[in-house]
């Protein structure tokens, strides 16, 4: 009899031990993957009627949950959103989340692996379960400042970053919009917002521009060309380089010319100083066809280009050298050599590139989160700068740093200057035919003590506005971000 009670008793306990581990593993460990099962349509329902956490940039909330009288006891607002859109994404019931609200959603929802103790503690406890706050690296001061230079109508992106440690100090981009509209528990009201928002010319929902979007670069490429000639050991800074007014090609019913509108045709041969002064192309495409296809990449490739990995933590779409061509020809390569045909990047790609010079050639890894903390606002990760790749060498880096000083001293980025501080830059235009260019600039100060990288790309727009709208704005960016 007592042999007959102790094994019911046996089984009675290994019973409860498995049902207790499994309700331990789905509530604790199989979570993650159940929640982004995307035919968990119950789990997204739930999550956003929930108190997720709130982002915050200088302490405030851009985007929070909003307690409700209605069956959804949550509302996600959004605070300022047409200054965050292209940041924070939104989180809807009707389309999913973007942006840090898809990024940072196991944060947000305190449901990452390391919030573990937190989410045994609130069911034992019976608190209403809450995620953690995350903070980003943006300045709201100069994010506003950024997102106001950019005209309406014009898909532009402005990116300003803190070299040394890749923290993202602004990025503004337009087109934006009202994430609130995506928001809504209304499901009619969300459909007739999409419908307006996806005839927004340019309107990218998933993210700003400054990272989700490629544009020809232009000739601030010419910094990877003049790295990569120095790198060589073929070239030093005292090199004179082939300047004719156009380059031809044999066998070829084409040339191609120098930049018309710097002082490039005063000169048949130039120095590295000169030619960047005055972003002449052909040195530079010479430079190339010297050199060879590979020793441009390799070098673009030090500075990021080809890499599919990056997040910050969005993922950022590719930058490409040279593009879908494979082996290119001459003209080809000439031309992808001023980052034209089939070179693209991205505004947050060449804020890295500027960004890796101002640095002594070490690439630090962008990030937009500052710190992420508890409801009780106890710190449980905050921004460690990172090292991504070593781009090129100190003596390179400085080299180059002092040639782009004087593109801002002495040459066509002259409006990029503050009075009392060393800039160093380089403009960009990248031809699209029809008079149309995307305008770059892309530059740092103060030159000696890098603290702010700012790149501004206006695609799309003639010559003489792409100049107003590029140097002219880094300076008082750099003048604001050096002023606080």
């Amino acid at each position: 009899m007592n042999a007959a009670i102790r094994n019911s008793w046996i089984v009675a306990i290994a019973l409860f031990a498995l049902l207790f581990g499994s309700v331990s593993y789905v509530q604790f460990f199989a979570v993650d993957a159940l929640n982004k099962n995307p035919s968990n349509q119950r789990q997204l329902v739930k999550s956003f009627c929930s108190a997720r956490g709130p982002i915050l940039v200088d302490g405030q909330a851009i985007a929070e949950s909003v307690a409700t009288n209605t069956d959804c006891k949550y509302q996600r607002t959004y605070n300022d959103p047409l200054l965050y859109a292209g940041l924070t994404g939104f989180f809807s019931k009707w389309s999913g989340q973007y942006g840090i609200e898809a990024d940072m959603s196991a944060e947000l929802t305190g449901k990452s692996d390391d919030a573990l103790f937190e989410r045994i503690s609130q069911i034992f406890t019976g608190e209403q379960p809450q995620g953690r706050s995350v903070e980003l690296t943006i300045d709201s001061e100069i994010q506003k400042l950024a997102l106001d230079m950019i005209p309406d109508g014009i898909g532009g992106s402005i990116v300003v970053q803190n070299p040394k440690t890749g923290a993202i100090i602004a990025m503004a981009s337009k087109p934006t919009y009202d994430t609130n509209l995506m928001a809504t528990h209304d499901k009619t009201a969300f459909d007739a917002s999409m419908a307006e928002l996806v005839k927004v010319p340019g309107i990218n929902l998933a993210g700003s521009s400054a990272f989700t979007q490629v544009y020809a670069p232009g000739s601030v490429f010419k910094i990877i060309d003049t790295a990569a000639a120095l790198e060589s050991g073929k070239y030093n800074k005292d090199s004179m380089l082939p300047n004719p007014a156009e380059l031809t090609f044999p066998g070829m019913d084409y040339a191609l010319p120098n930049y018309a509108y710097g002082q490039c045709y005063t000169k048949d041969k130039a120095s590295f100083t000169f030619a960047l002064e005055n972003s002449c192309n052909t040195p530079f495409a010479s430079i190339a066809l010297d050199l060879g296809q590979d020793a441009i990449t390799a070098q673009a490739e030090k500075f990021g280009f080809n890499d599919n990995s990056l997040s910050f933590p969005s993922a950022v779409e590719t930058s490409r050298f040279p593009g879908s061509q494979g082996k290119l020809d001459d003209a080809a390569l000439a031309q992808s050599a001023i980052g034209q045909l089939n070179v693209v990047a991205t505004p947050l790609q060449i804020s890295m590139m500027t960004a890796a010079i101002a640095n002594g050639g070490q690439q630090m890894a962008p990030n937009l989160v500052k710190t992420v903390r508890t409801p009780d606002l106890k710190t449980v990760s905050s921004l460690t700068p990172e090292v991504l790749r070593q781009s090129t060498t100190p003596e390179i880096a400085s080299q180059i740093k002092d040639w782009m000083v004087s593109v801002v001293d002495n040459g066509i980025a002259t409006a990029a200057g503050v009075p009392g501080v060393k800039v160093a830059g380089k403009t960009g235009t990248a031809e699209l035919g029809d008079g149309l260019n995307n305008a770059w600039f892309t530059g740092f100060a103060p030159a000696d003590d890098p603290q702010v990288v700012v790149t501004i790309v206006m695609p799309k727009v003639d010559v003489a506005t792409g100049a107003q709208l590029t140097s002219p704005n880094a300076s008082k960016l750099f003048k604001a971000v050096l002023n606080k």
